[in-house]
């Protein structure tokens, strides 16, 4: 391309002289017109996004496979898993809410490591690696106590990835690109529900004492298995933070994506570098103390968990799903649709959070779709009424996943403070893992309503707070535009609401 080219040219000088940027991010071209540098500028971006995007794509495939890793247990539980380890009672909740303990426990030293170390290429995968043995040896457990203990290490070294990968995904991508980039993150959650199912069915219709395993062991072999090869594979592709040498990136085009993020945070690109250097000489503590003292930071954490208490129907889908009536093989099929149909809603609502700068009302309408998707499994056991509410429920991460986004944004700087922060607000939420593991009783079925009944007021519960919290931020953005306009001064950071 000749205009890409024509960008190049010079890329011998530093890194943050590329492009002479006015206050406001207009770009001034000191030996052309402003238009061609526009131009230019536009094709050096577009590039930028499409080698970025490629590479944090496998985020997506890890993410799945970190959610398969996770929930596996619910599908064993069809075919034994539950009766070879002898497990009683509440035990089998116990060891889905184990690992969360192990989540929580780890997420904010992670990202507060991550930032440091400054390395998610290495980082991440190897952790992935880790988490990928352990659930290998999940398949080798003969008691109660072994797989609590593999679930409880887990949920330890899975606690990297989710928040580390939103702390990554952040640090490249300017706020009107991040909700439908989180989108196809976390979209690994719904597509690991989908294939998920349908991987389950196939290894447990057909893996029964092969080697004298029965088969829901081998759902533990094959899927940790997995896990470990694509950790290998993403040690080659997943990119550092934008200040760390970059061989895939052109100098001008890692100094455009520096400067990118300078004009979404309202400063210089040099301020931002040195605001990196700062926080290397300063350590993690000031970002902890500036995550833990803004109170915005627990009012998402605690709306957050909410709303993860009334999506807690995700690891017993199979439970759900079992009573339609059908026998194991065809409810794990049936539960891939929802999910399916919950990708395509999400990926939607986000991209049109992005374009039009809005989040909460999508937020709470996909919790309102939800709402419904409750109240009718509650109203009725008619087999496909039941069925349709699981679209209407499942397609509630729709609203989790812009929620992400939201988040992200709201709380952006400094970087440190960012990375406690990210992690604060997913580590607090996993208490409602947590609780929600224990409200899905076999004692409560086959309806649930009870369950139901806590979905509906969690769910409602965290849209009151994120509509509060919608009127502070526009609050605050009222005060510093009122504030601007007093000074004289351009149009700065906006709160998105």
């Amino acid at each position: 391309m000749a205009g890409h080219n024509t960008i190049l040219e010079n890329e011998d000088q530093p890194l943050l002289t590329s492009f002479n940027l006015t206050r406001d991010g207009e770009e001034r071209d000191n030996h052309g017109s402003e238009s061609g540098l526009s131009h230019n500028r536009e094709i050096l971006e577009r590039s930028l996004l499409r080698k970025l995007d490629r590479r944090m794509s496998i985020l997506i495939l890890i993410y799945i496979l970190n959610y398969i890793d996770r929930n596996n247990a619910s599908a064993a539980r069809l075919r034994g898993f539950e009766e070879d380890l002898h497990l009683k009672g509440s035990q089998f909740a116990t060891i889905l809410s184990i690992l969360y303990i192990g989540y929580i426990l780890m997420q904010i030293p992670s990202n507060m490591f991550l930032n440091y170390f400054g390395k998610p290429s290495k980082y991440l995968p190897w952790c992935m690696i880790i988490w990928g043995a352990l659930s290998v040896c999940t398949g080798f457990t003969t008691s109660f106590f072994g797989a609590l203990c593999t679930r409880f290490l887990l949920g330890f070294v899975e606690a990297a990835f989710f928040p580390g990968a939103l702390f990554l995904i952040s640090k490249w991508y300017k706020r009107n690109e991040l909700s439908e980039r989180t989108a196809l993150l976390a979209c690994g959650i719904l597509l690991s529900n989908a294939f998920g199912s349908l991987i389950a069915s196939g290894i447990l219709d057909s893996m029964e004492g092969v080697l004298g395993y029965a088969a829901w062991r081998w759902l533990f072999f094959v899927e940790g298995s997995a896990t470990i090869i694509v950790a290998i594979w993403s040690l080659y592709i997943l990119p550092d933070f934008p200040e760390s040498k970059a061989s895939w990136l052109t100098p001008s085009e890692q100094a455009l994506a520096i400067q990118r993020m300078a004009e979404d945070a309202g400063v210089s690109g040099e301020s931002l570098v040195e605001s990196y250097a700062s926080e290397s000489s300063l350590g993690q503590w000031p970002g902890l103390r500036l995550a833990v003292y803004d109170w915005k930071v627990w009012w998402l954490a605690l709306s957050l968990t909410s709303m993860v208490v009334s999506l807690s129907f995700n690891a017993y889908f199979p439970t759900l799903g079992a009573t339609l009536g059908y026998g194991p093989t065809k409810t794990l099929l049936l539960c891939a649709p929802p999910w399916l149909f919950a990708t395509g809603v999400a990926v939607t609502l986000s991209r049109h959070s992005d374009k039009s700068g809005e989040r909460c009302k999508h937020i709470i309408s996909s919790l309102c779709v939800g709402l419904v998707g409750f109240i009718l499994a509650m109203s009725t056991m008619n087999t496909m009424i039941r069925y349709l509410s699981l679209f209407l429920m499942a397609q509630s991460y729709a609203g989790f996943i812009v929620f992400l986004a939201w988040a992200s944004g709201s709380v952006a700087h400094p970087p440190a403070k960012r990375a406690v922060a990210l992690a604060l607000i997913n580590c607090v939420s996993q208490l409602g893992n947590v609780a929600g593991s224990y409200v899905w009783p076999s004692s409560w079925g086959p309806s649930y309503n009870l369950s139901y009944s806590i979905c509906i007021l969690t769910s409602a519960l965290s849209i009151t707070m994120c509509y509060i919290f919608r009127r502070h931020l526009a609050g605050l953005n009222h005060k510093r535009e009122k504030l601007e306009a007093d000074r004289g001064e351009v149009k700065g950071y906006r709160y998105m609401l």
